[in-house]
This record gives C-alpha cells, structure tokens and sequence, in this order.
C-alpha cells in the first residue's frame, strides 16, 4: 500500500461481494493459504468486543450488528451477517484460528448522526487543500459496479453476470487470490472510468479504513487480510496522504451508541442495510454456499419434497426431467452452471404444469426462506429485552420468522399470561402479534392471533426500553402517558380496552381518571358513540379476566343515558353521508346496550327501556333521516319491542306515494340492509316483501335511475341464496310464500306439512347440547296421568 508509513507489500485485499457466496467461499481458501496475523473487515469498530461471540455455540446465522443511539433507539442501523457472507466467514476463520479480527469501517456513531449535521463538505476541503489541490470536488452519485461490469460484459442482468463470474466458479487448486486479483482490475476500471467516483460517504468511510489499515500494518506487519467491498479496494490499494484521510474524518458529527448482536432474517437480507447491499435470493445463495456438489440436482430435490408436502403430485422422474431441462437452458443461454433463472423455468415447465401459483410458494419458501438466526444469551441487550426473552422462554413462545397462528383459551393460565404479553408489547409498539379472527368459539375467552418476528422489532424494545426496565412496568408507563396525551374520547376509551386486555391495572385508575373528565366535558353524540361499544367490550373483557370493573361500568352506564339525550336531536337535519355513520353509532349503541346490565342506570328504569323508547322516538320523527328511522324500526322489531303489524304500517308510510323516491330508498335499506339477515325478514314475511316490491315498481321512470345504486346496494348484501328465494317469491307474485316454504299450496318437491316425528328425532341431541332434562327427567317429575306432581 502506497503512502503514509505502510509497507510497499501492502496489505492482502480481498474484495467481495456482500453476501456473496461465491465471494465467501473464495475468501476461506485465500485467508487458509495467507494466513495472516490479523483480519480485517468492513464494519463499525465498536463492535470489536462482539466478535468472540460468534464462536458461541448458540450463535446461528443470518444474524445482524445492531447500532442504536443511546439517547434516541429508534436511530438505528444494522449489518447484517448470513452463514454465506463473506465477512462472517472471514469472523469465523480468524476465531478457529485464533487471529484478532477487527472491523475498520467508519464507526457507527458517525454513521448514526443526523444527515443535516453532516459537514462532509468543509472536510472535503481541507482534504483537497492538505493534497495540494486548489478545488473542492463535487459530490458524486455512488456507481452500481456490478450493472455497470455486467453491461460491460453484454449482460442484460447484474445478477446473472456475478453468479456466472463468482458464484459458480469453485475454488479449484489455482492460485486463490486469482479471483480478487481479477476483480480489483475491474473495479480498478471502473472508479477510472467514472472518474474514482463514490459518494461523499464512500471517501469518508475510506479514509477511516485506510487509518486503520495503518495502524494494524504497524502493529502486525505484513500479516494484514482485509475483507471489504470490492468497490473499496482500489482506493485502500492506491492509498492517500496521512493527513488528508485524517482530515477527511475531522469535525464529523457523532452521537453516542450501544451495539449488539440480534436475530436476522433471510427475508431482511433483501433489503439494503448497513453495507448498503442487498439480495433477492438468500435462499438459492444459502444453498450454493452449502451445498458439497451437485447444486442444480440438490436445489430441484429440495423444490420437489416442498412441491410434495403441498399435496402436489411430484415424483422422481419430475426431478429428473427438470435437472435436464435446467442444464439444457444454461448450454443454449452460454451459461456455465445452470442458476436461479433457469432452475426456475425447469420448476415451473415440468413441475408445476405452466403455473406461476405453486411457483410463488416456491420463492417465498426456498427462494427467499424464512430463516430466522439466533443469538446467545451473553449478548448485551437493554434489560427490557432480557425480560422479554425470560418471559417468551417461560411461555415457551419463541420468536420465529415465518408467520403462525395462535389459538389462545383465556381460561388457562399460560394462555391468559401469553395474551396479556402480546398486548402488551401491542402497547408498547412491538407489533410481533396482531389479533385476527378466531376459527372456532368467538365467545370472549378465545383469543387468535397472527405471530411474526421481524428484525426491526429488536428496535423497537430497545425504543420501549425508555418506558421500564421489564415488559409490566414499561405498558404501565407508556398507558398512563397515553391516556393524557390522547386524542378524543375514543381514542381514551379503546387505551382502557387495551390496558384490561392487557392486564395492566396499575395504570387503569389514571386512564379512567382522564376518561371520566373527557366524557364529562365531550358532548358530541358521535364521539360518545364510538367510545361506548370499547367501554362496554372491556366489561365483558374484565369479566373474562377476573379484573374489577366497577368504575368502567359506572362511565359506561353514563355515556348511555347521555347518548339516549342527545341522539334524537343530533339525528336532526343530516346529509346522505352523516346519515350513514350515524346509522353506525344507532347499531353501534343498541349492541352495547344489550351487553349492558339493565341495573347501569340506576332511577331512570332499565336502560334498555330509555333505548327503546329513543329508537321509538326516531322512527316518529319526519326530520330524521330515513336510513336512521327504517334501521331504528328494525332494531325494535328485532327485539320484540315493536309487533309484525306495526312494523307493516311504518313501512307502508315510510314507501307511501307522497314519499320522495329517494328517502323511501333510504328507509328500506335502513330496514332491511346492512345486514345479511335482511333478507330472512322479507323470505318470512310477505306483507313487507309486498309492499317493497309495490313501491320499487310503482318509482315513476325518471326516479328510477336515481333509487336503483341504492336498492342495488342494500339487496347486494345478502346471500346467494336470500337473493334467489326473494327473486323467486317475486316471480310467483302474492301467495307465493306458501308455496316455497310448505305450507298452503303444496310446491313440487315439498311435503304437506311438517313431519312431527322426525323432528322429535332430535330432541335428545338437543337436550344434551343445551343442558335440558332429559327423557328419565321428564319422566320422574311427571305423574301417572301425565301432570306435574
């Protein structure tokens, strides 16, 4: 290395390709055949003290360095390090051998302070002046080298030149610097070509290697192996005065940092990161780097067992065939080895029949994988991370890359302590389980959630760590600072729903202070509206987990009589779309109500007697938009609180002719949709199928345009089948309802009447499903002449 006080020699320089397998296996056999006193590789500094940990048993890549800010964690980086990477490689070879290695890269408290404190450029000047040169550069847009070599060499694709070049060359019994000597006359080239071009960035971060360099020449003579990108390794070689590089790196912003190791991804390998690389196919270069020989035969192997398990009917002569379709491809496409692209097409031909669906799985099982690495528990890590690691490992809930399900019964105590985990860390923004909708029992001591670990939420706890020291005191901490800090009503009520499903009842006296004040003070209906329905879920929630309520019940019970007050005057005077939320909140409030005790409003009668007589009042009200009047009519049919008959007569009025075709389209899908069960009532009942289908027929012509997409939209709710009985009631006009269900006018394939003995078939099934008394009960407490005794 020229310059400064480095030997002539100069230092071994391996450039690679980030991730690259090829680039690992390579490296292996140049660091056995130099070996050298030290190795040196791209990288923050002050993670030195992490390497002896990849020696540790319990260390399994793909892993990643983690660089935070001490003061801010969401400020961040990673360098992410695969089992085929170059530079984990080199980690590992200088361990087994007992060889200091060290990264050399600019340190990441550089690399974590803000961009716009950056002063690159007043460095940038004294470097020029300290080189004799008169002009300050100009930055410059970092090249892609491997597009610009690979167009060079007539590819149309960068990733196809590298794996021909590198990835599927083996390391033979050649010189095994040969393939790095090759590749630094390239990137040599290339800088030339673009004028020694990087980015502001890349000369800084050279500038620190070359110091580095330096300073392990001096320590360690001639025995220095440097791994880095490719990219670098002209300017290393070419060197640079001493006090440029020193100048280059003065003034620059710094913020303190912590360092660790954590869990990657095969999935987060794609993605640019700390070296600023990423791949597409971790998968496909994993098997490339472990595979012994035979790569095309092994790799098609592994798709036709994946193929198998999914029920797809692949058998050996599929292989077979694919190995030779695949190695067809590569001699007609002047390949050396048959790669990604033409195994693909091999898979998709012979395997898959032409289908691009099982080849999707494919790539997103093999070809990209869902490897998630481990580290040992000597890591450093922020003690909310330590208890999170505790607590999973008691709840035997490990954290896994691909995505899973999980059924949780509340009812068992380690399900109850898993769920109140996850919500938790919910709370606390680590979103590693989002809840989704239950396949069994929906009764409220189920529970399903979708599980998956992502790399950044090791960023995450490190961010929450500002909250607590364990995963209970830091969702305490943040729910009490939510509560003052959130918007609106709603917003107070659901974190009140959060903390019971949580279990967080040490921060539930501040969030029920601060709801109380809100509900107090906040009189629009809307917002009491959408606060109630989360209030009274968190008293069946509570009720569930054995938490007090009592406070939760006493806010609720108020929210409800103030929205019965203020409801018929808030409905007054709406457009068409204030219409339709508030048709919401009346569904929304009349499904809390039932949750309710009738007992929450005490001295003003039962509160689902005060509803009722609101839902009556709206029904009577000329002002009150039809949507809301026809769904209020329904709502109090549905409850027994309102007979067939009347409901008759409000829709006869509701679709009188002196209703305008417009309002009467609204009452009815207010009545009959929104719902997937309108329709049974127009099936069941057919006064008010008539006088539906006497309105919808008598909407003068020019009308008709107008009322047609909403009775579209409120009939397009029901079932195929709704919809094909009403068609077919229609069709035979009135009286047809006997017909179709069985009773008056017998219908081809329709018995008379009922059939009281085989209904009475399953009245023992029944009895043991609902708890009833069975024939030898009834039998007992009867006398002999059939009467109670």
């Amino acid at each position: 290395m020229s310059g400064g006080d480095a030997d002539a020699a100069g230092p071994l320089l391996l450039g690679v390709r980030h991730h690259g397998p090829g680039s690992a296996r390579a490296v292996r056999a140049a660091l056995e055949e130099a070996r050298p006193g030290v190795v040196l590789i791209e990288g923050p500094p002050e993670a030195d003290p992490l390497i002896p940990l990849a020696a540790e048993e319990d260390m399994r890549p793909p892993v990643a360095l983690l660089a935070h800010a001490v003061d801010e964690p969401g400020r961040s980086a990673f360098w992410p390090l695969a089992g085929f990477s170059p530079e984990w490689v080199a980690i590992r070879w200088a361990l087994e051998h007992g060889v200091p290695a060290r990264f050399i890269d600019l340190p990441a408290a550089h690399t974590l302070a803000r961009e716009e404190d950056e002063g690159h450029a007043p460095a940038a000047a004294a470097a020029a002046a300290a080189a004799g040169e008169g002009a300050v550069p100009e930055p410059r847009v970092r090249t892609d080298p491997l597009g610009a070599l690979a167009e060079a060499a007539g590819y149309d694709d960068a990733e196809r030149w590298w794996e021909d070049v590198v990835e599927h060359r083996g390391v033979g019994k050649g010189d095994p610097v040969a393939p790095f000597t090759a590749l630094e006359e390239a990137m040599t080239a290339l800088r030339a070509e673009c004028g020694d071009g990087g980015d502001e960035r890349d000369l800084v971060r050279e500038a620190h290697m070359r110091l580095r360099i330096r300073a392990a020449q001096r320590e360690f003579g001639d025995g220095v192996a440097v791994v880095c990108g490719a990219w670098h390794v002209p300017a290393l070689r070419r060197g640079n005065p001493l006090a440029a590089d020193r100048a280059l790196l003065k003034g620059l912003p710094k913020v303190r940092t912590d360092m660790t190791w954590v869990p990657w991804t095969h999935r987060r390998l794609s993605r640019a990161s700390g070296y600023g690389a990423g791949i597409d196919s971790p998968g496909w270069y994993r098997h490339l780097f472990d595979a012994p020989d035979r790569p095309v035969e092994r790799w098609l192997t592994k798709v036709a067992g994946l193929l198998r398990a999914e029920d797809r009917m692949v058998s050996s002569a599929h292989v077979i065939e694919a190995v030779r379709l695949a190695e067809t491809l590569a001699a007609v496409r002047g390949r050396p080895l048959a790669g990604l692209s033409e195994t693909t097409d091999a898979v998709r031909a012979v395997m898959c029949d032409g289908s691009d669906v099982p080849l999707a799985l494919v790539r997103d099982r093999l070809v990209v994988g869902d490897v998630l690495g481990e580290v040992p528990a000597a890591a450093p890590a922020v003690p909310l991370q330590r208890d999170l690691a505790r607590i999973q490992r008691r709840l035997r809930l490990k954290p896994e890359a691909a995505e899973r399900e999980l059924e949780l019964d509340l009812r068992k105590d380690t399900d109850a302590e898993r769920s109140r985990l996850l919500h938790r860390l919910r709370l606390l923004g680590v979103g590693w389980g989002a809840p989704a909708v239950s396949r069994g029992s929906t009764g409220t001591f189920r529970e399903s959630w979708r599980l998956r670990w992502e790399p950044e939420l090791s960023v995450r706890v490190a961010e929450a760590g500002v909250w607590g020291t364990t995963v209970h005191t830091a969702a305490t901490a943040k729910a009490e600072t939510d509560a003052v800090t959130a918007r609106g009503l709603d917003g107070v009520t659901g974190l009140a729903e959060h903390c019971l499903l949580a279990g967080l009842t040490g921060a539930l006296p501040t969030v029920m202070r601060v709801l109380a004040d809100r509900a107090a003070l906040d009189t629009d209906v809307g917002h009491l509206a959408r606060a109630l329905p989360a209030l009274v879920r968190s008293l069946r929630y509570g009720d569930v987990r054995g938490t007090d309520t009592a406070a939760l019940a006493e806010v609720a019970a108020g929210l409800a009589g103030r929205i019965c007050v203020g409801l018929p005057p808030a409905c007054a005077g709406l457009d068409a779309d204030a219409a339709e939320e508030m048709r919401d909140h009346v569904d929304a409030v009349h499904g809390a109500v039932g949750l309710l005790d009738d007992a929450s409003a005490p001295g003003h009668g039962t509160l689902r007697a005060r509803w009722q007589t609101v839902l009556r009042t709206l029904t009577a009200r000329d002002t009150v938009p039809g949507v809301v009047r026809g769904r209020s009519v329904r709502l109090l049919l549905d409850g027994g609180a309102l007979a067939r008959d009347e409901a008759a007569r409000l829709m006869g009025l509701a679709l009188s002719r002196g209703t305008p075709p417009a309002d009467a389209a609204a009452w009815v899908e207010g009545f009959v949709g929104g719902a997937s069960d309108g329709g049974l009532l127009l099936v069941h009942d057919e006064r008010l199928l008539a006088l539906v289908d006497a309105w919808l027929t008598g909407v003068p012509a020019e009308a008709f345009t107008e009322v047609l997409p909403l009775v579209r939209r409120t009939f397009s709710a029901y079932g195929p089948g709704v919809r094909r009985t009403v068609g077919e009631l229609v069709r035979r006009g009135p009286g047809a309802r006997a017909a179709v269900t069985g009773t008056g006018r017998v219908a081809p394939g329709f018995a008379p009447g009922p059939d009281t003995a085989r209904a009475d078939a399953v009245l023992p099934v029944l009895r043991l499903l609902l708890g009833g008394p069975g024939e030898e009960d009834e039998r007992a407490s009867t006398g002999p002449a059939g009467e109670a005794g």
